[in-house]
């Protein structure tokens, strides 16, 4: 019986409070991020007195954030670079960045046989939507389509 009403609590909890379940998977590491200001500072160690190491440029850029130490995220970039950045910095709304060396085509829908929209270079980044069936969505400043999620970085599991 006891058993029962503490399954109903906990189950009651989650109910009233959503934002804790919520906090508690915004701790688990690691995630993908994106950067979300125009000019954001790599720093080598988790301060401001430590020195710059990057400075990046790149609205939505996405990085892999790979560990926290209070407001402080240590991320890895799409080039393997690693340092702390500020949790202002950064945003959950996903960015990807394509990559290889040549074009990749960008469909209208999921799939090789859907209509090509435009060709991306390797280096350009958008937003991240839906991924599925190996398949994402991108938005590169207001052209969306879809394309090869192998040729993102920034999809998938981090």
């Amino acid at each position: 019986m006891l058993r029962k009403y503490s399954i109903l609590a906990a189950l009651a909890a989650a109910c009233i409070f959503p934002s804790l379940a919520q906090a508690a998977d915004e701790d688990k590491v690691p995630y993908w991020a994106s950067i979300d200001v125009d000019e954001a500072n790599m720093r080598v160690g988790p301060g401001n007195s430590f020195r710059i190491a990057w400075v990046y440029r790149r609205l939505h850029l996405p990085v892999k954030v790979i560990r926290r130490e209070g407001p402080w995220r240590q991320v890895e970039d799409p080039d393997g670079a690693r340092g702390w950045m500020r949790d202002l910095l950064l945003s959950r709304q996903r960015g990807a960045i394509v990559r290889g060396d040549d074009l990749i085509e960008m469909h209208a829908e999921r799939g090789e046989a859907a209509p090509v929209l435009w060709q991306v270079e390797p280096g350009v980044v958008g937003l991240l939507g839906e991924c599925e069936a190996g398949w994402c969505e991108l938005d590169i400043q207001g052209h969306r389509g879809w394309v090869p999620e192998s040729s993102l970085w920034g999809a998938g599991t981090p």
